[in-house]
């Protein structure tokens, strides 16, 4: 885990003991709520193995907003910043191990981040990474159909399709999982004619 972090931000050998010693390693199982709507977030986590879920309440169904793989780094920005509720949960899909990382001790990497400017480029590219597929999730509901929302995925981010169940696929494009199964159809149906 701590390599991957060590490529994406090269800190010199003591920085780099200082930002390590602050994770602390989790296994925990599918299912185990990380932090729930309307909490404050004092966390960041990374994933080493497994799959996470952002999710929000609307009417009493929970709808999915993000699926987050190994080796990504995950928090609720705004609460985590701001100190504000949490807009999100975030949930694991499978059995993962994080490792999670209290605020002061990303308060301590970011002061060291924002004293290089390489190390602070090579933040604010991973920051706005993030950004970018909010935009790019937000704009399908604008411009695509379910269907093509649908394809999107598929190519885009095939593990998403391969691991993650059908009820949470379905939420996170807007879905039912009644036509998200008539989109799948469908989509066969075209491939064999």
């Amino acid at each position: 885990m701590f390599e991957h972090i060590k490529n994406k931000f090269p800190f010199p050998k003591e920085k780099w003991r200082k930002l390590v010693s602050g994770f602390e390693r989790l296994e925990v199982p599918a299912k185990t709520v990380l932090l729930l709507e309307g909490e404050i977030s004092y966390n960041a986590f990374y994933i080493e193995k497994g799959m996470v879920r952002a999710w929000y309440n609307n009417d009493g169904k929970d709808v999915t907003f993000q699926f987050f793989l190994e080796n990504t780094m995950f928090s609720s920005l705004e609460s985590f910043k701001k100190g504000l509720p949490s807009m999100v949960s975030f949930e694991t899909i499978e059995p993962c191990i994080l490792y999670k990382i209290k605020k002061p001790d990303v308060e301590a990497f970011l002061e060291e981040v924002y004293e290089n400017p390489e190390l602070r480029t090579l933040f604010m590219d991973a920051l706005f990474e993030r950004v970018f597929d909010y935009m790019k999730h937000f704009f399908s509901f604008i411009k695509d159909t379910p269907q093509q929302r649908y394809i999107n995925l598929v190519k885009t981010k095939p593990e998403i399709i391969k691991r993650v169940p059908q009820h949470y696929i379905a939420s996170y494009l807007g879905v039912t999982t009644v036509h998200l199964s008539r989109i799948k159809s469908k989509i066969l149906k075209e491939k064999l004619m």
